[in-house]
């Protein structure tokens, strides 16, 4: 039997998080970098056609990830959910990886996020330098998480309206370019669907598709902040299931709306992460200051997913500590709930966009976002089966008592598997992400390493702790 410890101080977190708010953090986790900076990568590498087949395969992918912990997260509503799963339903050493490496998907995503945020800021100030940019950035996302939990949700609540806002502008202004509504810059011709179909389906072929899985997958990540929200939210019964079918149903709507609008109005050759494709995109349309204006709507959307970033980190840290597998500083919390020491080890993956931006914006902007949607995969990876293995255990009459049950068990669990494992092969394919194998592998190795290490020289968990 799995030997697992019970939460020392779970009860001291405040359930101030609302319905809205959980919604509204899991949106704003996803509508950010990967988004608003990457898919210039992905289009570029698959084309318009293959990007879009991309992101279509990428909400598959999420919606089954979010059937399986939405049913795990509602039985058993826990802050840092998903390394506790993995503890009981695979092995402790899997918990333990799997909470590092979540921490590492968000402590990387807020390098790339910060660095994206300087990027944006130089394009009105060219003149000074992205790190700059970055240190400020820091200390403002970092002054956010350390007042109260329902501060954070409230600022992440108003961050993500921006968001949501914005997209659906830009979906509407981008479909009245494309087919001549709103005249395009220099009196050039509206595109309607040339740029979608010029270059034809799969300029690339298929494997760019599979190379980019992953890209797309980190452009996705996010919506399991339900899950390490979960032990802070009022009513989960309810909030958890309510904010999974909101949550995927836009996404959906808001991704594959946004990448179509994209690739019909940006040709696939001038797409990169320098610039965002946003930008780009709004340079060609006759609407005066309408770049400028989205620059800086992407920058409070870039801001708002190193915000909740630097939340589900920090939380990762402190369900580490608080289970006796890192330093009990890290489960301190404030009288207002807070694990500042968990958020502040955190902040230093900030310095990863310090040292990216000093090194090479754009080519380790590509690795990071790998690094980081490699992480993440794998977390979902564990997701899908801690829920195989925890239904599976359960005995008739308490799968019928479930609260939020996901459907056609096993095959949920068992297709949101193989595709998370296909993602992170395809990622071999592609030289420039290929570095997240090369990083990430050896990270999980000397995670479980360096737990059985640990574990040796433990003393022995005594029977009413368990």
């Amino acid at each position: 039997m799995n030997t697992y410890s019970t939460p020392l101080n779970e009860n001291q977190f405040k359930r101030t998080m609302k319905t809205r708010h959980l919604i509204m953090l899991s949106l704003g986790g996803v509508i950010g970098t990967g988004l608003f900076f990457n898919t210039g990568y992905i289009i570029a590498t698959a084309g318009a056609v293959g990007t879009i087949i991309s992101y279509l395969i990428g909400a598959l992918v999420v919606y089954l990830v979010m059937l399986c912990l939405g049913e795990l997260a509602v039985a058993m509503p826990e802050t840092g959910a998903f390394h506790t799963y993995a503890s009981r339903f695979i092995s402790p050493a899997t918990g333990y990886t799997v909470a590092w490496l979540y921490w590492l998907t968000w402590t990387v995503a807020l390098g790339s996020s910060l660095t994206a945020a300087g990027m944006c800021m130089q394009y009105w100030f060219p003149d000074i330098r992205v790190w700059v940019w970055c240190l400020i950035f820091c200390l403002v996302i970092f002054s956010l998480n350390i007042i109260t939990a329902q501060f954070f949700a409230e600022s992440e609540f108003w961050f993500s309206i921006i968001k949501v806002i914005t997209i659906v502008i830009f979906i509407i202004a981008g479909t009245a370019a494309i087919f001549g509504f709103i005249p395009m810059k220099n009196d050039m011709p509206a595109p309607f669907l040339h740029n979608i179909t010029d270059h034809g389906w799969f300029p690339n072929g298929i494997i760019p598709i599979v190379m980019t899985m992953v890209s797309v997958n980190f452009a996705f990540s996010g919506t399991e902040l339900i899950g390490i929200a979960a032990g802070e939210t009022h009513n989960p019964e309810k909030s958890i299931p309510l904010a999974i079918k909101t949550t995927i149903f836009r996404l959906i709507i808001f991704f594959v709306g946004t990448i179509f609008v994209l690739a019909a109005l940006l040709p696939m050759e001038q797409a990169s992460v320098v610039t965002s494709p946003f930008v780009m995109v709004f340079e060609n349309i006759g609407i005066p200051y309408a770049a400028d204006i989205f620059n800086f709507v992407i920058l409070t959307a870039i801001l708002s997913a190193a915000n909740s970033g630097l939340y589900a980190s920090g939380r990762m840290l402190w369900s580490l500590s608080n289970q006796g597998t890192l330093p009990k500083c890290f489960a301190q919390l404030t009288d207002k709930g807070i694990p500042t020491t968990a958020i502040a080890v955190s902040m230093l993956g900030g310095l990863l966009a310090l040292f990216s931006s000093i090194i090479a914006p754009n080519t380790v902007f590509v690795a990071l976002t790998a690094i980081s949607g490699f992480a993440v995969v794998a977390v979902w990876l564990s997701i899908c089966a801690s829920h195989y293995f925890y239904r599976k255990q359960l005995s008739p009459s308490e799968q019928k008592n479930l609260k939020f049950k996901a459907p056609l068990y096993p095959f949920v669990p068992i297709l949101g598997f193989i595709l998370c494992l296909v993602a992170c092969i395809g990622l071999a394919f592609d030289p420039e992400q290929r570095i997240a194998l090369y990083c990430g592998i050896p990270f999980v190795i000397v995670c479980f390493i360096v737990h059985n290490l640990t574990q040796a020289f433990k003393k022995p968990v005594r029977n009413h702790e368990r």
